[in-house]
């Protein structure tokens, strides 16, 4: 009988490696998708395609509005998002592309869904080598987390506790694209830019896409995402 997984699936280029991932490895795969307000709505919809060819057994996309909050560029658009900043740069201090708690709720909601479905794991793509100095992309507060599960849940009390899998978390941008395209995983349909245009063409220049670029650039694989002219 397949292991049930909850994937945490943003449509972004990490996500989509995961979710590739967990189908190789013969997960029966739930995929929940958080649409919480952010500025790169293209990726929901990439989601959804990733999703399909994955072939999963469920897709939820759950809306919540993170937008009233605010307090990072992702989800309020007076914010400008930072770019050009140097790769060497990336990662040594928090941006403001940092959207507070985000993965706590994410993984809270990937908690309760996991319970329904009575699912033994729950599998991020976060990474800690690179990536933008987010404090909850951390081992230690992976670990916090999986502890929190145990004690918070019927199936931790009862003794069959859920497990955070964080498959990418120590490897680089690069070995993850080097894994995703052994997986056969199509990165032109994947959206990971903090500051897409109305055609979801990416702006080249934000944190995200220059780990991206430089990703695609060590792996020595053609970079098939669509940027604008200006990028």
């Amino acid at each position: 009988m397949s292991t049930k997984a909850v994937v945490l699936l943003s449509g972004g280029l990490d996500s989509s490696t995961l979710c590739s991932l967990a189908k190789s490895q013969g997960r029966e795969v739930y995929a929940l998708t958080i649409n919480y307000a952010q500025r790169n709505v293209h990726e929901i919809d990439a989601a959804r395609e990733i999703a399909k060819l994955n072939d999963v057994a469920e897709h939820v996309i759950l809306p919540i509005d993170l937008s009233l909050f605010g307090g990072s560029s992702l989800t309020d658009k007076s914010i400008a998002v930072a770019k050009d900043v140097p790769i060497e740069n990336i990662g040594k201090e928090i941006p403001n592309s940092y959207v507070p708690a985000r993965n706590t709720i994410f993984l809270s909601l990937a908690l309760g869904y996991a319970e329904t479905r009575n699912a033994s794991e729950i599998w991020l793509g976060v990474n800690q080598l690179d990536y933008s100095g987010y404090p909850d992309c951390r081992p230690e507060y992976i670990d916090a987390f999986t502890r929190l599960a145990k004690l918070a849940t019927k199936v931790g009390v009862e003794g069959a506790a859920l497990e955070i899998q964080t498959p990418l978390l120590h490897l680089t941008k690069s070995e993850i694209i080097k894994l995703g395209v052994s997986l056969g995983v199509d990165y032109s349909i994947t959206r990971t830019c903090y500051d897409l245009d109305e055609n979801g063409l990416a702006c080249g220049h934000c944190e995200s896409c220059l780990l991206r670029k430089n990703g695609f650039l060590e792996a020595g694989v053609p970079d098939p995402t669509p940027y604008r002219n200006d990028a």
